[in-house]
């Protein structure tokens, strides 16, 4: 019986590593295995997120972009604005004086006729 004990336990330790599902060996070999898939996935992720990097860094740039042109347009329709208001108040004080009237219909009367050509000929 003795003998038998010794069998199995020698038995034993020879076979500790396997289960079941296979050796335990394997099972390292398949941690390692993870590991490098692990570290492959990683690598495909830091490369996703250099991409998204440089993508957000370029719509920043665009969005810095067309900020500066709204405000340059912003700033041209505000010498607009102003220009237009001056050429209105022109007109209103043309328009209050009874002889400016007849130049002012002599002016509107070329602009009519401008246009006249100008739609003709177009």
């Amino acid at each position: 019986m003795n003998l038998r004990r010794d069998y199995r336990s020698t038995r034993a330790a020879l076979f500790d590593g396997i289960e079941e599902g296979g050796i335990q060996a394997s099972s390292y070999s398949s941690h390692e295995i993870d590991e490098h898939e692990n570290d492959r996935t990683i690598e495909g992720l830091q490369g996703r997120v250099n991409i998204l990097k440089s993508l957000t860094g370029d719509i920043h740039e665009e969005v810095e972009s067309h900020n500066r042109m709204l405000d340059r347009m912003g700033n041209d329709m505000d010498a607009s604005r102003g220009i237009l208001s001056g050429t209105m108040d022109r007109f209103k004080m043309i328009f209050e004086t009874k002889s400016s009237r007849r130049m002012a219909t002599l002016v509107a009367s070329f602009v009519a006729l401008f246009l006249l050509v100008y739609y003709l000929t177009k």
